[in-house]
């Protein structure tokens, strides 16, 4: 269909607007979720395709453009939600003025002449931390669509594109983004009580079942990021570790523009504290270094307060037992900086291990959580538990943020940071290390107490995220 035809179906489409959308309230309120989840509820947002506003308005952003062909369900959506902006403008023409955090389009692939040429005008409107939100019906779905707008259960619509998956995501790529999150939702479009609540969040999720969604969406974001440079703060949590302190800032590299190392010690019994300030002093010209010492316990509350008093612009964890080498850090470093990713995970997983430095049963653990993380956050995890872990600044802020979702939940501060970067869309790459033996102190994980608990937190987890 042309732009003429699509904007006379729409103008027509007005008067029965919301008899259709109460008619299939469930589908809607999915959608309506779903997009939420994607979206937090601030920064800025353009819908394109907007229709009555529906959608735009449950996302609370502070501040909501919504753009549509048909002048008059533009016309509507001024009336029902006034505080969001609505405009009457083709996605294909699309000009403005400013940037948005986040742009949406929902339901609407099938409705666009040329889908290629409006990816390509989102980087009009696109900034470096935009992220795009697609939802699409799976085309498998067609023939049973079809059949219920026979049956008089939902509304008509024209004749749409055959978009699979891949060609969504080709199309993308073609205008210069790139998918970091995909998934399928819903396998009943209509309301059985307990029924479709069971159907859709445990059978929908599983896999293969989970193909034959009605509701396929994506989460994309710009490639071309371009490079920088930043600042950088290292955190190095220290319980018992005495014997590695030296060596942590000796084999440390300067990184980027200033390079600040903060130590949070940890209640050690082996003069670690006493052994940090040594170093510090020793060490004070090389680096801006800050020693802080942990009121509360564990990693996770150790890296919350260095990263509190951390000032670099990226934020990198060093595990102070040195498993990791110091300086492999710049690899990390890199990655963020060119804008290949907005958060890097060390993988210990690929290169060969030195004798003794990850037992047999941790080995098979990590395989197994990172099967189970991979298809939690919808982005390939390999190693979800080494310790190095790097983000920008601006980003962990929007994290903590939006850390009431999760809960205090997690001993370790990894499990935190991944599903924070997960909810906020982040794209997450991870990063090759050579894991080596430790040369002084031992581990302070406890395998099967500590294993049980990410178990219980992968279940957590599922319940969030899926």
């Amino acid at each position: 269909m042309d732009r003429n035809s699509i904007t006379r179906y729409f103008d027509e489409q007005v008067s029965s607007r919301e008899y259709w959308k109460k008619r299939n309230w469930y589908y809607h309120k999915v959608v309506e979720n779903l997009v939420s989840f994607l979206v937090p509820p601030s920064g800025s947002v353009l819908e394109i395709g907007s229709g009555v506003g529906d959608l735009l308005s449950v996302l609370k952003a502070n501040h909501s453009v919504g753009i549509d062909l048909s002048s008059k369900m533009v016309e509507v959506a001024k009336k029902k939600h006034p505080e969001c902006e609505f405009r009457v403008m083709d996605a294909e023409e699309m000009e403005f003025s400013e940037t948005f955090d986040y742009i949406v389009l929902s339901d609407l692939l099938g409705h666009l002449a040329d889908v290629e040429k409006v990816f390509h005008n989102l980087k009009k409107v696109s900034h470096s931390k935009t992220r795009v939100i697609i939802t699409y019906y799976n085309y498998a779905w067609e023939p049973i669509l079809r059949l219920a707008e026979t049956l008089g259960l939902k509304a008509k619509q024209p004749l749409q594109h055959w978009l699979s998956e891949k060609d969504i995501e080709n199309l993308l790529y073609l205008a210069g983004f790139e998918v970091v999150k995909r998934d399928k939702k819903m396998l009943l479009p209509f309301y059985i009580p307990w029924v479709t609540a069971f159907t859709n969040r445990i059978i929908a999720n599983l896999p293969l079942i989970n193909r034959l969604c009605l509701i396929q969406y994506f989460v994309a974001r710009p490639i071309d990021q371009g490079s920088r440079s930043c600042s950088v703060s290292v955190i190095i949590p220290a319980r018992n570790e005495k014997g590695n302190i030296e060596q942590a800032l000796r084999r440390m590299p300067y990184l980027g523009t200033e390079c600040e190392i903060i130590f949070v010690e940890g209640h050690s019994t082996d003069a670690t504290f006493e052994e940090i300030n040594r170093v510090a002093k020793l060490f004070e010209k090389n680096f801006k270094i800050s020693v802080l010492s942990q009121e509360g316990r564990g990693k996770g509350d150790a890296v919350r307060k260095g990263f509190a008093k951390a000032s670099g612009d990226i934020l990198m964890i060093l595990d102070a037992d040195l498993t990791v080498p110091p300086e492999e850090l710049g690899k990390f470093y890199e990655a963020l900086c060119s804008g290949k990713c907005d958060f890097a995970n060390g993988s210990r997983l690929i290169y060969p291990m030195e004798k003794e430095a990850m037992r047999f049963f941790n080995v098979l653990g990590n395989k197994f959580f990172s099967l189970m993380f991979s298809w939690l956050l919808g982005q390939r995890i390999k190693d979800t538990l080494c310790g190095t872990k790097v983000l920008f600044r601006e980003d962990y802020e929007k994290i903590i943020k939006g850390r009431a979702y999760f809960g205090d939940f997690d001993p370790f501060g990894d499990f935190d940071l991944l599903f924070g970067a997960a909810k906020l869309n982040l794209k997450i790459m991870e990063i090759p290390v050579h894991y080596k033996a430790r040369t002084y102190g031992t581990t302070q994980i406890e395998r099967w107490k500590h294993g049980w608990l990410l178990l219980k937190m992968c279940v957590f987890a599922a319940r969030k995220l899926k």
